[in-house]
């Protein structure tokens, strides 16, 4: 793949993410619908097919993202929860962030148990 396909990637990948920003200033619910929709996992999905052209890595890459799927949740329990305390946003977006990676390697140990066992 040449630096083009690369820079096109990027900026359309990062333009979904203004998008969703921008409509979110507006209203929360839509902007919350377009970060919602995993986006990036199909954009990933996509650019791994087109560049691999391989089903089973696509597979893979798929389930190992459901994996990954409910220890992400754990930031948008514990944010707005926090925020709803009084906590600063700084502070809540550390630990939910802090939570969230906890989780993500609870997360890589389990996915790597289950893959490696079927």
């Amino acid at each position: 793949m040449n630096w083009l396909e690369l820079m096109a990637k990027g900026i359309f990948s990062g333009a979904v993410v203004v998008i969703a920003s921008e409509v979110a200033k507006k209203t929360a619910v839509f902007g919350a619908l377009i970060t919602s929709i995993p986006i990036i996992s199909v954009l990933s999905l996509t650019w791994l097919y087109e560049d691999t052209k391989d089903t089973a890595q696509v597979a893979d890459f798929a389930e190992s993202i459901l994996w990954l799927i409910l220890p992400s949740t754990l930031l948008f329990i514990l944010l707005p929860y926090l925020l709803r305390q009084g906590w600063s946003f700084e502070n809540s977006m550390l630990t939910g962030i802090t939570a969230t990676i906890l989780a993500y390697g609870i997360g890589i140990f389990l996915a790597s148990s289950y893959i490696t066992s079927n």
